[in-house]
Order: structure tokens, then sequence, then C-alpha cells
């Protein structure tokens, strides 16, 4: 044993094992110093104590007096504030930290309505509205129960955010069935599988008119703002020559699925031709009219439903069609818009093909070979058709945002999908893109992450998840 003197500290007693290396013998100092080994200088015979030397040749008796020099490390401070484990957190930071909301419990085949619910959740202008929806504010026009679901589903959507474990969504189920009653069916005393379809578009009809402010303006319809898409439509005899105009405004488009149909684009181009018939003033009866529309205001959100299911007389039933159809995580529906919405949509798309020709370091068409900016089209004092620029910011044109324009691009962000043959069975399922970019995907209470190249294979083609319901979020230029 030896004893060691550093600074005005004296450590006695310390054994050294003369079998081990030095740096053992150091490592022990550090101990009780704090003075990390490559810092220690121990003066022994024939100078500093190195850690591989050899004990029997320094020649340390017992009890011998070392002298060491060296600054101990800092001693570590305890944290200000006491550390806290996820696990530990309130339930609502825990939601915040895992990026994502919770999922809904089944409370027996109501996936139709769980999906429907997260799809819609995706959207925070929505929530933002519906968190601004009071009974104050109600219209007189809406009837009591509407009321009930617009508070019930402004409840479910702070639930969710507020929470990491799977909600029951008891109370917006038992105002969903008592609004609309075809969601009670009962089969073999249990509630049968609904729609999901069906539940969205009754879901976001309600919404409409509850969150419309009581003033006449259309700028007031907070869902038709959103979602609402105006389609200015041609409607023309063959028969008797007879041709009118008319106008509508959906919330969602049609994909129409045939043999000719491979993709998207495809299927929209033929949701929007179609045939009806009515009576004919030319000819005294009834007629066969062609009906083509064209897109004449874009929404914010994009909403298209594949028309999947048809009634099949022989199993009395809403029989699938399977078909793979292909979408795209970009959809562009610039050849599906009027002439009119398409010069308002001129000058935003050069800016945006501006910018990213920029960002892969090309020379953009409002800049000359010799390097002298030229004005952009969205900087010019009108429009190729002589308009003043104020008509690109009109109706369909552009964003309520001051000097955000519409592009007519839009970005997939979510998709619900059903596994099965018909619409009244089977499983639906929520995919949902997060503000971060991540896709998470919502089967009832489990979310679970995804990778967004998978998100376009829900196209069809079989028995697995495919695409029903899908929803693109508008691109927006600054001009």
């Amino acid at each position: 044993t030896v004893s060691v003197k550093w600074q005005k500290k004296v450590f006695e007693g310390i054994e050294i094992d003369v079998t081990l290396p030095p740096y053992v013998f150091k490592a022990q100092l550090y101990d009780l110093t704090g003075v990390p080994p490559e810092r220690q200088k121990i003066m022994v015979k024939g100078g500093l104590l190195k850690d591989d030397a050899d004990w029997s040749a320094i020649g340390v008796k017992d009890g011998q007096k070392l002298m060491m020099m060296g600054t101990a490390d800092e001693i570590v401070k305890a944290p200000e504030k006491a550390i806290v484990f996820a696990e530990d957190l309130p339930e609502e930071e825990q939601a915040t930290n895992l990026g994502y909301s919770a999922g809904l419990v089944n409370l027996g085949n109501t996936c139709y309505m769980n999906s429907t619910v997260q799809c819609l959740k995706s959207v925070p202008e929505l929530k933002s509205a519906l968190s601004n929806y009071s009974l104050a504010g109600r219209s007189n026009d809406v009837d009591q129960t509407s009321h009930m679901l617009t508070v019930a589903t402004r409840e479910l959507f702070g639930d969710l955010d507020r929470s990491v474990n799977a909600v029951s969504p008891t109370q917006f189920w038992m105002v969903l069935r008592k609004k609309f009653p075809q969601f009670s069916q009962l089969q073999n005393g249990m509630h049968m599988q609904q729609d999901a379809e069906e539940c969205w578009t009754q879901l976001l009809y309600t919404l409409s008119q509850s969150l419309k402010a009581p003033t006449s303006s259309e700028d007031s319809d907070a869902v038709k703002a959103l979602f609402g898409v105006n389609l200015r439509s041609r409607v023309h005899c063959q028969e008797s020559g007879e041709e009118s105009s008319e106008t509508e405004s959906v919330y969602s488009l049609k994909c129409h699925i045939s043999h000719e149909v491979n993709h998207l684009h495809e299927g929209l181009k033929h949701g929007l031709k179609g045939e009806l018939e009515k009576t004919s003033p030319a000819l005294g009866r009834t007629a066969v009219y062609l009906k083509e529309s064209l897109i004449d205001s874009l929404p914010r959100y994009l909403t298209v439903q594949f028309v999947r299911f048809f009634w099949k007389r022989e199993t009395n039933q809403k029989a699938k069609i399977l078909r793979k159809v292909d979408y795209p995580l970009e959809l562009d529906i610039y050849d599906l818009c009027s002439e009119d919405l398409r010069k308002k949509l001129e000058a935003p798309r050069q800016k945006l093909r501006d910018e990213e020709g920029k960002k892969l370091g090309l020379q953009t068409k409002s800049s000359s070979k010799d390097g002298d900016v030229k004005m952009t089209d969205a900087e010019a004092p009108s429009n190729e058709s002589g308009e003043s620029s104020t008509a690109a910011q009109q109706e369909g044109g552009s964003s309520s945002e001051k000097g955000t324009h519409m592009t007519g691009i839009y970005d997939l962000v979510s998709v619900l999908t059903h596994k099965g043959r018909s619409a009244d069975s089977g499983h639906y399922v929520a995919w949902v893109k997060q503000e971060s970019g991540k896709w998470i995907q919502y089967d009832d209470s489990y979310p679970s992450v995804q990778r967004e190249e998978d998100i376009t294979k829900l196209s069809g083609g079989g028995d697995w998840h495919m695409a029903y319901i899908i929803m693109y979020k508008a691109r927006f230029v600054s001009m």
C-alpha cells in the first residue's frame, strides 16, 4: 500500500496490484481525485509513471508516499430541470411528441366511420372552423341534431389530438345515427357495415350547413371554400340540336371505372361526361341529352371518389369493381378546367415552373440569355387576355390568403381504402399524410408508419386494400 499526495489532500492506504499495469492504479486515483489518467503526472524513481511500466523496475516500496499532479474534470452538475421520461409526460404532450394523433376504437363495424373521421381530421382549416363553432354562432337554419353532430365532431377531433391511446367515438357515433338513421341498420343483432362514401358525404354536408356564417355571402361557407368544386356543363341533345349550359357545385369528383380506364386522369374525364334523359321542348317528349362538364373553380382540397360499387341484382347488394386504377402523388387537373379558369392559372403555373427551374439550376422563362431579368407573366400588369391582373384573384384562381394563387396542381394527403368484395362488408382503413411528410395508416385503434412509395400501390387489382376516396391539397405560389 502507498499514500498519494495531490494538491492539499493525502490519500492513505491505496493498494497497488503489481501484477497489473500502472494504468489500473491510475484508474483507482481517478475514482478518488477526478483527475483522468491521461492528465495524471505521478513522480516515481526515474521520472514519471508510465501506463505500461514494470512495477518491479520502478521499485515502489510498501508505505511509500507518491506525489501526483493534474487537473480534475469539472464536477457534473445535476440538471436544473429534472429529467422526465416520455411515458411520464401528460398524455397531451405525449401525443404532440409522437407526431401523429391517436386511433379510433371500432365499436362494431364502424371502420367506415373511423376512416372517414381520420381523413377529414387531417384538414387543419376544417379543424380551425370547428374550433370557432359555438352555440351562439348556430344559424336558425341548422336543426338540433346537425348542431349536436357538429359539436361531437369538434370534440372528437380534439380528443384525438390530445390522446396517445385509442379514442372511443361513442358520443359521435350516437349522434351520427340519430342524424342519419340508415347507419343504425342491424343484422343478426349487430350493426351492419356501411358505405364510407355515404358517411363522408353526409358528414361533410352537415358541417357545410352548420359552419356557414349567418350571411348570404358564399365566402361565409367554410366547407364549400375548402372542398367545393364548381362545374360548368354543356347539355346537348343530338336528336333535336338543343343546347343549354348549367352550373353546379359538388364536394367531390367521380372517377368512373371501365375497361378503358387505367389511370385516375382517364377516370376523371369519364366522370365529367354522361347522359341524362329529360323532356325536350322541341320534340315534345323525353330525349337523351349529352352532358359535358368542366371545372370552373378549384377547391383548396380536391376529393375524388373511385366509383367502385354498383348494385348487383343477382345478389341484391353493392358489388365491387376490382380493376386496378393508378393514381399519382401529384395531380395536375389543368386540362379538366374551363377556358376561363385556364387563363387564370397560366401566370401562377409559369411562376411555379420558374421556381422549380431555379431549384434545378435551369434558366427560367423570366430571364433572358444575357442575364437581364424580364417581367414574368405574374408580374405583368395584365394577362394574355388583356384583363387586369386582379382577374387572377377572382374565384377559382386564388386563395383566401392574400397574394397566393392556385396552380391547378395538387398533392396527395389522404387515402381511404376498402378491402373486400362489397361496400356493405369488408374493412375500411385511412392513410393520412402528416405535416412532417410522414404517412400514417389508421386501422381503427392501431396507427402505424408507412412508406410513401407504398401509398400509390393501393390502386386495386386484387383483394388487398384499394383506394375508394382520395384527397389532394392544392399547391399555391406567391405572386
